[in-house]
């Protein structure tokens, strides 16, 4: 999969020769109604000899439409996952579109224009509440208008799951409560964030349970506060592990949130490392102790719930 950066205004040299399928959205989560959406667009390509290309944003439009400030928005996905999960859908070129006032500032015709025919899309593809801007004339009912029988427009149906539609809210839902089954299973694959091991206060090291600090983005979203079975990424291997978001309130009220992760069976040193983190299962949430002793013994029963889960996983 080539990736190729757009910054408005951008030059012809960069738009790929040929004519291709454009599949447009955000795709925060790149979810089982993302995969909807571009396994269409796969589709179509392969019926007609295209490439499939894919545009996305490097920035949710609320952060230019609402002001949002960028290191507030919290997204499933960071663009280098974004990258990864749709090289796995057979994606060919992928478009990612500086979000700017001035690219904002396209009307719909412009931007029909500049991003979809320059674009030498034959086919677009987009789910059926896509805009391009407001929302009560660039929508895809109004999209073959502005298309001028240039290209030809395929609206993509929501896909739902237990009577609702598969959504990126529901996602963030299923994050905020914990539960990370139905998570996985909206998302079509396990909740995962990425970030570097930095040093902590070592606290964890003296209770018996020694363990790496994940320094994540900023923009990450995080499952709630709690106990998880997890798994980390080290190298190309994945670990089994146990992981905490909290704030270690047993030691010390107003402490900053933290994620760390206790790696089963595993002594070797990781500092610096760029780690990837699943989130399995909430064990269970954070509560404040009375002491390092009630802490150790809850851990143990943690530890040994976590064991169980890989287990009846591996049966």
């Amino acid at each position: 999969m080539k990736v190729i950066e757009f910054r408005h205004p951008y030059t012809n040299d960069i738009v790929p020769a040929g004519d291709v399928v454009l599949v447009l959205g955000f795709f925060d989560g790149v979810h089982k109604g993302h995969q909807k959406v571009i396994e269409k667009g796969r589709k179509i390509a392969d019926q007609n000899g295209l490439k499939l290309a894919v545009m996305t944003f490097n920035q949710h439009p609320s952060i230019v439409f609402k002001k949002v400030k960028p290191d507030e928005m919290k997204y499933l996905t960071n663009n280098e996952q974004k990258k990864q999960l749709m090289a796995h859908l057979g994606v060919d070129y992928l478009y990612i579109v500086e979000f700017t006032s001035l690219f904002a500032s396209l009307s719909p015709q412009e931007f029909v224009d500049q991003y979809i025919v320059n674009l030498n899309a034959k086919f677009a593809v987009a789910g059926f509440d896509y805009t391009y801007g407001p929302e009560d004339i660039a929508d895809m009912k109004h999209l073959p208008q502005y298309a001028k029988g240039r290209f030809e427009v395929i609206a993509v149906s929501k896909k739902t799951q237990d009577n609702s539609k598969i959504s990126s809210t529901r996602i963030r839902e299923c994050l905020d409560q914990g539960d990370m089954e139905k998570a996985a299973s909206l998302l079509g694959y396990t909740y995962e964030i990425d970030g570097i091991v930095v040093h902590g206060d070592a606290r964890g090291r003296t209770l018996g349970f020694p363990t790496a600090n994940i320094k994540t983005e900023s923009t990450t979203r995080l499952p709630k506060e709690g106990v998880y079975v997890a798994e980390i990424k080290i190298g190309d291997k994945w670990h089994p592990a146990m992981g905490s978001i909290g704030h270690n309130d047993t030691f010390e009220k107003g402490r900053q949130l933290t994620v760390e992760v206790y790696i089963l069976d595993f002594s070797q040193d990781i500092y610096g490392e760029q780690v990837s983190v699943r989130w399995n299962h909430l064990i269970r949430d954070q509560v404040a102790f009375n002491g390092a002793e009630e802490l150790i013994q809850q851990l143990k029963k943690d530890e040994r719930s976590t064991r169980r889960y890989f287990e009846n996983k591996k049966g």
